[in-house]
């Protein structure tokens, strides 16, 4: 064979080992293979939680977990600001066609803002004055740290929400251990025990007994409706739970104290705090509590 076949045959049978190398190589190549399944897992991830705003249920995800959901936000003005005894907060609620500016009234406010620290050592229920333009604005007593801040409201023509977001509070900041069960508070003079327990999945009943000076208090005051408030966060991710009074005021059975009653549906086991607001001689005391879920 002269020089030149021998060359030609020589690339031929290298172009032939090169070709089945990259093919067998493919077949073995663990980055190839790592890259195809990240990118199917992240289409099935995708294709089954999607944005969970649109693929889960009102019913799947407890209030106050989302900033946005059916529709609607909540955006602070200031998502940090400086602490201090009464610091001024702004906030909207965005709709499909923009601010937000018709409510319905839900217990006796067209909405309820909550603000809670993340350690659970400060808490504040209030209402806020709406603007024409849909700008809602209130003073809340902030310590430095992170707190959780939820608008529980509903809009003229849409479903009941509670949306939640984020303020930072600057300064130090030293979080508090976990509180241990607590099934007794003392706020300003008053002392008002609990008694119930939570059970996951279900309607639990919880009494709560108001007692000033050893005596019980049977003069207690509507407050938004009912002769108390309790709102329930779950420790961890801080859901927000609705709970709702046995009776109200005037329906004829309904006694102004010493107790006062309540359902609450927890959605898992686990520690949840409870915040009774009860009012009496024309004041609003919130009691504290926490409780264990089984």
């Amino acid at each position: 064979m002269n020089a030149p076949a021998k060359v030609a045959g020589f690339l031929i049978a290298l172009a032939v080992v090169f070709g089945a190398a990259i093919g067998f190589g493919s077949l073995l190549d663990p980055v190839a293979e790592s890259a195809t399944a990240d990118s199917t897992d992240h289409d099935a991830d995708d294709a089954a939680h999607g944005d969970m705003h649109e693929t889960s249920t009102d019913e799947e995800i407890p209030g106050g977990l989302m900033v946005s959901q059916a529709g609607y936000t909540l955006r602070l003005a200031d998502p940090s600001v400086d602490p201090g005894r009464s610091v001024p907060v702004s906030f909207s609620i965005l709709g499909p066609d923009g601010p937000v500016t018709k409510y319905d009234v839900e217990h006796e406010k067209q909405l309820h803002l909550i603000a809670v620290r993340r350690d659970f050592t400060g808490f504040q229920h209030v209402h806020p004055v709406l603007a024409a333009d849909g700008t809602w604005s209130t003073r809340l007593d902030l310590t430095a740290g992170e707190w959780r801040v939820y608008a529980d409201f509903k809009p003229t023509g849409a479903d009941p929400l509670t949306l939640g977001t984020d303020l930072a509070v600057a300064g130090d900041y030293q979080p508090a251990p976990p509180k241990a069960e607590s099934r007794t508070a003392t706020v300003e003079g008053y002392r008002v025990t609990l008694a119930g327990d939570l059970a996951a999945g279900t309607d639990s009943r919880l009494t709560l007994s108001v007692s000033r000076d050893g005596e019980p208090v049977t003069d207690l005051q509507p407050y938004l409706g009912a002769y108390g408030h309790l709102v329930a966060l779950r420790s961890g991710d801080l859901a927000y739970l609705h709970v709702h009074p046995e009776g109200a005021p005037g329906d004829g059975t309904t006694e102004p104290g010493p107790d006062v009653t309540f359902f609450a549906a927890v959605p898992s086991a686990g520690t949840y705090h409870l915040y009774l607001d009860f009012q009496h001689r024309g004041v609003v005391h919130t009691a504290a509590f926490t409780l264990d879920a089984h």
